[in-house]
């Protein structure tokens, strides 16, 4: 049993994605001991396994854990492969919450993603609009195993808060970019997108570059880092803060950037980040997406936590990880 003096033994589930990565980063800044941070790559520590799972849960005996393992991927990769998106995600999910229980675990984080919101939720999004009405049909399943998670921490709670002092807690993520990211021509999301597409623009010359669509939806990103400092942040809360702005049924909490901005305005931010000199074109023929994508994230701000990297010093941050990586 993990005494109040003794620091607790942290498990990041997938500590190689960007997310887990910078929560990983987040608790050595805060001065927690490399030794008591446990991390196993995928090779090391099936996920889907239940019998692994609960093996490594029974000899590593971890005192709190962050849930940031995840089968991601853009709008292609959803839709081609829905099948492996929910049976992995809910699998992962499903066997690490309940190990950590059965290993007596009291306190756990689950990282969750901002479309498990409806595709025609009010904007800004808050936490009460979950399960609303329908998802987005692109990344329904990925969508639908990130509620069960949700539902998952809450069932634990009410089951065995009260006899087993189970504390399990769900943070929401806006749009993230920064170190860790993945710059894949073609399977990577807008930013590390837009910043190879002028990258290679500024290497060849190219006199223009032309982005799809007319620049107008608006879109709401959050740097990485910052995304660790609230996840750990709202982790370490008191029990009694975190119950007093949540409810048993609705546990949930969103993190954005608080604000949003166009895609037109970001284009232009991430090509003067890059250097790019040229001119740049937006084609309206081509499909925009929803209007707006906007984090409610006032519950977090209460709960005395808001973002501190703008998107400028983000972007720049973001640049500089692509060029090591180019290198």
């Amino acid at each position: 049993m993990n005494m109040a003096n003794t620091p607790p033994n942290i498990y990041v589930a997938g500590h190689r994605g960007m997310v887990g990565s910078a929560i990983a980063r987040q608790l050595l800044a805060a001065g927690h001991a490399p030794e008591s941070i446990i991390t196993r790559t995928h090779a090391e520590l099936d996920l889907t396994n239940q019998a692994a799972v609960r093996a490594f849960f029974q000899s590593e005996r971890p005192d709190e854990v962050y849930l940031a393992a995840a089968k991601v991927g853009g709008i292609h990769a959803n839709n081609t492969y829905p099948a492996e998106f929910i049976y992995q995600n809910l699998m992962m999910q499903a066997n690490v919450i309940d190990a950590a229980f059965q290993g007596g675990v009291k306190k756990l984080l689950f990282l969750g993603s901002s479309c498990i919101y409806p595709r025609q939720a009010p904007q800004p999004m808050a936490e009460n609009a979950l399960l609303t009405g329908p998802l987005e049909p692109t990344n329904e399943p990925y969508a639908i195993a990130k509620i069960a998670g949700i539902k998952l921490c809450e069932s634990y709670n009410r089951q065995y808060g009260a006899s087993h002092g189970v504390d399990y807690r769900s943070v929401m993520p806006t749009n993230l970019y920064g170190t860790g990211d993945n710059y894949h021509p073609e399977n990577s999301h807008v930013i590390p997108a837009l910043i190879r597409r002028f990258h290679e623009a500024k290497a060849n010359h190219a006199p223009k570059v032309t982005i799809w669509g007319t620049g107008t939806p608006c879109r709401e990103f959050l740097y990485v880092d910052d995304m660790a400092a609230a996840s750990v942040h709202v982790m370490n809360l008191p029990k009694a803060t975190y119950d007093k702005h949540t409810s048993p049924m609705q546990s949930h909490i969103n993190v954005g950037y608080g604000s949003d901005i166009t895609i037109a305005e970001l284009v232009q931010t991430v090509g003067q980040v890059v250097g790019y000199q040229g001119t740049i074109d937006f084609d309206p023929t081509k499909p925009d997406g929803a209007p707006r994508k906007l984090m409610d994230s006032s519950r977090l701000k209460s709960l005395g936590w808001q973002a501190k990297v703008s998107l400028q010093d983000g972007l720049t941050l973001a640049y500089q990880d692509f060029l090591k990586n180019e290198a």
